[in-house]
């Protein structure tokens, strides 16, 4: 949740100072032992595509810091059409995430259609954060054609991604809401939020929010305000806590100082005691908001920053929500591995983000460094029960562009990384629009400032992701070849992961350990990897090479328990052949030579 931090403050130093504050930890490096690793008989393999809706379909090229609206332009539900649709279907995308969809706090002024001004001391970016929510039964009205018709032409979206084939996920923001937070779209008969607090209380259970009773809030110092955009001083009084827990009247411009904590009947300053008796107005309303949008026919919630939300409301809400509206999913953003089999089994949750454990074991091997250990480390502390619950990505709107100078520099470096990430389990893979591009800022946007991500506070163009949209053909005509090629990979991959049944409803052996006499097999344990996926109708050996200039030549060992746990004999041989992206043919038995160039990787088939 980048949204709310400043442009010096990422999540993954966010996720650093839990570490170093010892609220959560990598998982601790064990032994690597040859483990199996049975995957439940369904599956779970969505193939999940974040859009950052505002950017999608915007055409303009002036990208002007700090750009308003009409100078930076703006992509709108509209811009996302039936061809644009049906292409990522046929890229093999299962569910479409739009990102930033109900309304929140912006620079633009829209008073005209009766929606009230935010002051831009409390707004992040001209085009603001989807993340500080300001109305929750209203959609954004940058994102409308026509503003007055802004809910019926998200509804139109919502039905033309049907047609497609494809589902629906919104985010679902529990934590927290913009300073300013007003509904003027809430049903007939709904309470606003905060409606009827006892502002003289700095908690109180049926409060919405917490109070600092006698203490008028301050706007942090440095906070920027384009020209000719000032309201004048904001006032708040008393204050309200801030949404990244900071109880002070004057939060840092690091603090989520443009939201407000939203109270499930925590008493923070009681050693975060529960008042969950009666159950808090906050739980009652909340869910309220998730049937709203769950009976619009969304099919899915992305919950932003989840753990920060007791996980008896999710218990409780949850199981509500599935049964008015069946088949819905629920996503975490957590950063709590201690915390996982909580929300999973408690919190009644069907996935969860896998950023403090995969994401990260991959991206220290994109950078690299670490070793692919870290990757047997990860899945032991994933194994079992939750393994197929895990969300796994190499980008996200939180997280830096693959290509920038950020992170790898380069977008081919994924193809090992990516491989593993969406083969390596039988729970869902997720993209961000553009990574198979190879997008990658390159300057300051506004608010956001220079750092490898794509803004999410500012109006913007993305070249790259113009050049596919191509004016609304939708043909990635104006792609260079580079660029076609990479596309070409992605959608290989997610071909893959959609045909494949041992990828998708299959279990998992670990080979690291067959593999860790390197010096007699030449296997590089530090830079590859190597595991088995297999069902009853499928059997897989993948393996993949991190090593961004050495060709791997090594022998790849199958263990007899191996063999046993696929129902096949290794005493004979089998041809091994690469489905992926290789016509590599191989003969072998239980030593399987193997060639893999720098960032190589192989998806044999074994007949």
């Amino acid at each position: 949740m980048h949204k709310k931090i400043s442009p010096t403050l990422s999540r993954r130093d966010f996720t650093a100072g839990l570490i170093s504050a010892g609220i959560v930890s990598h998982p601790v490096a064990e032994s690597v032992d040859t483990l199996l690793n049975p995957m439940a008989s369904h599956s779970d393999k969505l193939v999940i595509y974040q859009i950052f809706t505002r950017l999608f379909g915007n055409q303009k090229t002036l990208n002007k810091p700090w750009g308003s609206r009409d100078e930076n332009g703006v992509g709108k539900f509209n811009d996302i059409t039936a061809k644009a649709l049906n292409e990522l279907k046929t890229f093999g995308i299962s569910h479409v995430w739009y990102t930033g969809v109900i309304e929140h706090a912006i620079m633009t002024d829209y008073s005209a259609n009766g929606i009230q001004r935010d002051n831009p001391l409390v707004v992040k970016g001209r085009a603001g954060s989807p993340y500080a929510i300001k109305d929750y039964y209203d959609v954004n009205p940058d994102l409308a054609v026509n503003v007055t018709n802004r809910m019926a032409e998200f509804e139109a979206l919502l039905k033309r991604s049907h047609a497609a084939g494809l589902k629906v996920i919104i985010d679902f923001v529990p934590n927290h809401v913009a300073r300013q937070y007003h509904s003027d779209a809430k049903p007939a008969g709904v309470q606003d939020l905060g409606q009827g607090d006892d502002t003289t209380k700095a908690f109180l259970p049926n409060n919405t929010f917490y109070y600092l009773p006698g203490e008028p809030f301050q706007v942090p110092d440095g906070v920027h305000i384009p020209d000719g955009l000032s309201m004048g001083p904001y006032v708040e009084n008393p204050a309200k806590a801030t949404g990244n827990d900071a109880f002070k009247a004057k939060p840092a411009l690091d603090d989520w100082y443009e939201t407000v904590k939203l109270n499930y009947g925590i008493d923070y300053a009681h050693n975060r005691q529960p008042r969950f008796d009666p159950i808090p107005s906050t739980w009652v309303k909340m869910r309220d908001i998730l049937l709203f949008w769950a009976k619009k026919g969304v099919d899915g919630f992305r919950c932003d920053m989840a753990e920060m939300v007791p996980v008896e409301f999710w218990g409780w809400s949850i199981p509500q929500v599935k049964a008015a509206r069946p088949g819905l999913i629920f996503i975490a953003e957590i950063y709590n591995p201690k915390q996982y089999r909580a929300y999973i089994q408690q919190g009644k949750f069907d996935y969860l983000y896998d950023k403090v454990g995969l994401y990260d074991a991959l991206r220290r091997l994109m950078e690299g460094k670490g070793s692919t250990e870290d990757i047997t480390n990860v899945w032991k502390t994933e194994s079992g029960d939750i393994s197929e619950h895990m969300l796994r990505f190499l980008e996200n709107h939180d997280e830096q562009r693959i290509a920038s100078r950020f992170f790898a520099g380069d977008p081919w470096v994924a193809v090992p990384a990516m491989t593993l990430s969406a083969t390596l389990h039988t729970g869902p893979a997720m993209l961000y629009f553009g990574q198979e591009l190879g997008v990658n800022p390159t300057k300051a946007e506004g608010f956001q400032g220079d750092d490898g991500r794509t803004t999410i506070f500012d109006y913007w163009g993305i070249p790259e992701y113009q050049a596919w949209v191509n004016k609304g053909a939708f043909d990635g005509g104006k792609l260079t070849p580079d660029q076609r090629k990479l596309r070409q990979f992605y959608q290989q991959l997610i071909q893959l992961v959609n045909t494949s049944d041992a990828i998708r409803t299959g279990s998992f052996y670990d080979l690291q350990a067959s593999n860790n006499n390197g010096q007699r097999s030449g296997y590089d344990n530090q830079r590859l990897y190597s595991y088995l996926r297999f069902s009853t109708k499928q059997n897989l050996l993948i393996i993949c090479n991190f090593d961004k200039q050495k060709t791997a030549t090594t022998t790849v060992q199958i263990p007899a328990e191996a063999w046993k746990a696929m129902n096949l004999s290794g005493s004979q041989p089998h041809v091994f052949r690469d489905i992926f992206r290789t016509k590599t043919r191989i003969t072998a038995r239980t030593s399987v030579p193997v060639t893999l160039p720098p960032l190589g990787v192989l998806v044999l088939e074994i007949k």
